[in-house]
């Protein structure tokens, strides 16, 4: 790998001094010398800030490329054992009931030091630390289905989504995902759990439904969803994560999950957004999520919905992901095609 040999260094991060070893090897190979680790980790360091700032306090899963991303991929949970002193970790739960230190972020230099350790993006929970068991935020995926892309993706979130949280009084911060998705966050009060959060989102990804069947799918069976735009619930779920803002993602042109105004985004285009492009756009105007903190929002409005779909349109919980344990009033994890009429009664239960 071109520049494996390169000299380690040290850099000095806001007053922290962070390792760098072989910074000429190229993660990016299309990118050439753009596309270095060196420029990789100076990319994380022109947007620290701003990402430290939406980061701060969370436990951070790390999605390494060592080699770059031609490489082998390593998904860490965990921070190693010996790390540098000056990480901070902090201990979450798995559905499976295992724990783990993972990082999390207080200052530049835990960012710096994941670009170190090879991290192409960084994976926050949808907590802060120390309470880790109450979301402070509720976030919308955007997922495109084959047939489907960003266009899709743009239009269904300024011209359905947008107006429908007007509607409700609430506010969200879109963000490209750094594909072909759009991303949405909404700061709340820590007020519920994971379990209350996630069916919140799911009231709220019905209504954009009803606003948009044609467009938009809740399901959670790829044979059922067509070709629409998946709003994927799950991602409110215990230990599921989004690329942060401002991660850059395994592209070839390393293109990076980049937050936006709803009018930018209208208009936007992911390529646009990379490693080498983003630092400048991120200086030349205010930052659209600088008050993303500035109100925790209530929940009420679209816990009301929740009760709504379930007494008035028979609307209850959707299926988890594979590898949660079976959850209380969960439908039966089966795949439509797949369901026997006779093992299943009227309610969608399996019969003894």
């Amino acid at each position: 790998m071109a520049g494996k040999g390169s000299a380690a260094e040290e850099i000095e991060v806001d007053g922290v001094a962070v390792r760098l070893t072989s910074p000429d090897k190229v993660y990016f190979p299309k990118l050439g010398k753009d596309g270095t680790k060196r420029k990789l980790v100076d990319y994380y360091l022109a947007v620290a800030d701003p990402m430290v700032a939406v980061l701060r306090d969370r436990p951070v899963h790390l999605q390494r490329f060592p080699d770059g991303i031609d490489g082998e991929e390593i998904y860490q949970k965990r921070v190693p054992q010996k790390h540098p002193d000056y990480l901070q970790t902090c201990q979450v739960t798995f559905p499976s009931g295992r724990t783990a230190d993972a990082l999390k972020v207080t200052h530049p230099s835990a960012i710096a030091w994941a670009a170190q350790m090879g991290t192409i993006t960084l994976h926050p929970w949808q907590v802060r630390c120390p309470d880790v068991e109450h979301p402070d935020e509720l976030r919308i995926d955007l997922d495109p289905q084959p047939g489907t892309g960003f266009r899709e993706a743009r239009t269904i979130a300024v011209e359905v989504l947008k107006p429908l949280l007007d509607e409700l009084g609430m506010v969200g911060y879109p963000k490209t995902s750094g594909g072909r998705g759009v991303h949405i966050f909404l700061r709340i009060a820590t007020d519920w759990d994971f379990i209350a959060v996630r069916r919140a989102g799911i009231a709220l990804a019905r209504e954009v439904e009803r606003r948009a069947p044609d467009a938009v799918t809740t399901s959670w069976w790829k044979e059922e969803r067509g070709t629409r735009l998946f709003i994927d619930y799950n991602q409110n779920a215990r230990d599921r994560t989004f690329a942060s803002a401002y991660s850059v993602r395994k592209t070839e042109i390393a293109t990076v999950s980049t937050p936006l105004t709803w009018k930018e985004l209208a208009d936007a285009d992911p390529d646009d957004y990379t490693i080498n492009s983003v630092p400048g756009f991120v200086a030349g105007r205010p930052d659209p999520w600088a008050d993303i903190d500035a109100k925790a929002q209530s929940l009420q409005v679209l816990l009301d919905m929740v009760e709504v779909d379930e007494k008035e349109r028979g609307l209850g919980d959707l299926p988890y992901p594979p590898s949660y344990p079976k959850m209380p009033g969960e439908p039966p994890r089966v795949q439509p095609s797949k369901k026997v009429a006779e093992h299943w009664d009227e309610d969608g239960n399996r019969k003894n």
